[in-house]
């Protein structure tokens, strides 16, 4: 799908609306004339605030904007509110604005949103004011049902004595069906690319009505998930696997409790023989995991360790285990979870995770480094994990001379706030670092038809999403059947409810085998998704094969084939 109006694919990332735009298929032409999603975002404190995104959305009429200042506790203080009229059920409304604060040097400040039926969305966007200067806040909120009144409403913290400010407000709505239309226009333009195949004879002469074949073979975009022992010996499941992924990551055979139980014991048969199942099916394996700060996922002998002793354990563990599989992993996930736990940190000092990471790139230098985490995109009402904290500390590792690589974002979802996650993605992209989805599920306090509906709907916004690069399910099937909270199939490999979307996904997201014939330019063009392909060019009695890689490009691939 090439865009043809009046935007280039790298300006429409930061367009405001478009009133009319023409998208071309191969043999067909749709018009859309809804807005275009704007995938600006900030993380610096600006002197002056930036102009509103969307002209300001439903607010571009009104000059200047009224502000309200509404009393949200008992203790008399007041905060800024914006008034929303007629806010419609099941339509994505993505919302920015600056913040400034007095009264401390930096605080939180959350969006919430209350309407008129009482019901209260305790957190819709949050960003880390600074004193003195304005912060840019994204976010966004989907309504169960109607309301005819509703306020967004900015908090600072429990503290009265920090007065809010805002200036360059902007609400823009999205239907569900404008949604999709943005999300398929990033799939068409990150995920795909035009070929035009060129057939000639030695002699250089076009040939037209030559017959071409062309088969996608792989796929570029990392898709997969985490397996667990119960995929060796099981044949059934390792080719029910192969045939949908290119990518895996080891559920828990690769911590810490798993490799070394008993102090000095150390015993890496059941990796090494889940290693060996994804090198010979041509599957790239993220490292999960060198360290996890949550104290009760450590050995019960590491918890016991103090000073010189734990000192020394670490260092084994990680020299052991780098160099044991160095440049065999193509990521690392080096301290998890280490935003809401600091049992390192606590015990070893503050530059106890710096260290975690120097010594992991200098043992695998190419290796991606992550910072993985739950609940950054997940929702913004965890304290520990807002994007701007996972943006600080990512800073803060970089400038103690960390090798930060890539942006670890596990993705255990319950209901999806889906303006909300590309908000986030979107502050998460400004660091110019690759975004994977590292353990994607839906709770299982949902039934599974739910889970399902909403697997799709974070599949299809991370795919969607020009800074994601990597996707990675969580639906390792367990030696007495189950998975964590989400399984694709039932134990016997039969589709449940969730496995029945991945795969209408995985044959939405491929090109397939495609045929048609040179027309009198001796051309044929198709447009596939990325990713290595064999061609087979026929003419008369004369046949050839070919391959063909398809890498991200804003250009047209040109491919010359001679008979």
């Amino acid at each position: 799908m090439l865009f043809m109006a009046f935007l280039s694919k790298k300006s429409m990332h930061k367009a405001p609306i478009l009133g009319f735009s023409v998208f071309l298929i191969p043999f067909l032409a749709f018009s859309y004339d809804g807005p275009l999603y704007d995938f600006t975002a900030y993380t610096e404190c600006k002197s002056v605030p930036e102009k509103p995104l969307y002209n300001g959305g439903i607010f571009k009429d009104q000059a200047p904007l009224t502000q309200h200042r509404i009393s949200t506790s008992s203790d008399g203080s007041y905060t800024p509110a914006l008034i929303l009229q007629n806010l419609a059920q099941n339509t994505m409304y993505c919302f920015s604005i600056w913040v400034k604060i007095q009264g401390a040097d930096s605080t939180l400040v959350t969006a919430s949103l209350m309407t008129n039926n009482n019901s209260t969305n305790d957190c819709v966007g949050t960003v880390l004011a600074k004193s003195g200067c304005w912060s840019f806040l994204k976010g966004g909120f989907i309504l169960d049902s109607p309301s005819s009144v509703s306020i967004l409403y900015f908090q600072g913290t429990a503290d009265k004595s920090i007065d809010v400010a805002i200036a360059s407000a902007s609400v823009q709505p999205f239907t569900e069906q404008q949604w999709r239309t943005n999300q398929q226009y990033i799939i068409n333009t990150e995920r795909k690319r035009p070929v035009t195949i060129h057939v000639s004879d030695s002699h250089g002469d076009r040939l037209q009505g030559a017959s071409i074949t062309i088969e996608q073979i792989s796929k570029d975009f990392p898709f997969g998930s985490a397996i667990a022992r119960t995929i060796l010996g099981n044949l059934p499941y390792q080719n029910w696997f192969v045939e949908r992924f290119n990518a895996a990551v080891f559920e828990n055979e690769l911590k810490w409790y798993a490799t070394e139980p008993e102090q000095g014991k150390v015993n890496y048969t059941i990796p090494d023989q889940m290693l060996e199942f994804v090198l010979a099916n041509q599957i790239v394996a993220r490292g999960h995991n060198i360290f996890w700060e949550d104290p009760k996922y450590n050995p019960a002998w590491v918890r016991d360790l103090t000073g010189p002793a734990l000192k020394s354990a670490v260092s084994s563990r990680i020299q052991s285990l780098m160099s044991k599989y160095k440049e065999e992993f193509i990521h690392w996930d080096v301290s998890n979870e280490m935003l809401h736990f600091d049992f390192y940190e606590e015990r070893l000092g503050p530059d106890a995770t710096l260290h975690f990471y120097k010594t992991a790139h200098e043992a695998d230098p190419l290796a991606s480094l992550f910072l993985n985490e739950f609940n950054v995109v997940e929702t913004c009402t965890d304290v520990n994990t807002t994007v701007d904290t996972y943006i600080d500390k990512i800073r803060e590792l970089e400038r103690g001379g960390s090798s930060m690589n890539g942006i670890g974002l596990e993705s255990h979802f319950s209901k999806p706030n889906l303006p909300l996650v590309r908000a986030i993605l979107d502050k998460l992209a400004t660091l110019k670092l690759p975004i994977w989805l590292t353990e994607v599920d839906i709770s299982n306090k949902f039934d599974k038809e739910t889970q399902a509906t909403y697997l799709e709907q974070v599949l299809r916004e991370g795919f969607s999403h020009p800074a994601v690069d990597g996707i990675m399910l969580w639906t390792a099937i367990h030696p007495n059947g189950g998975c964590y909270q989400m399984c694709l199939t039932d134990y016997n490999l039969q589709n449940l409810p969730a496995g029945d979307t991945v795969d209408k996904l995985l044959r939405e997201w491929e090109t397939g085998q495609g045929k048609g014939r040179t027309d009198d330019h001796g051309s044929y063009s198709f447009f596939g998704f990325l990713g290595e392909y064999k061609i087979m060019v026929q003419y008369g009695n004369r046949t050839t094969n070919s391959t063909l890689s398809l890498s991200q490009s804003d250009e047209t691939k040109h491919f010359n084939i001679q008979l």
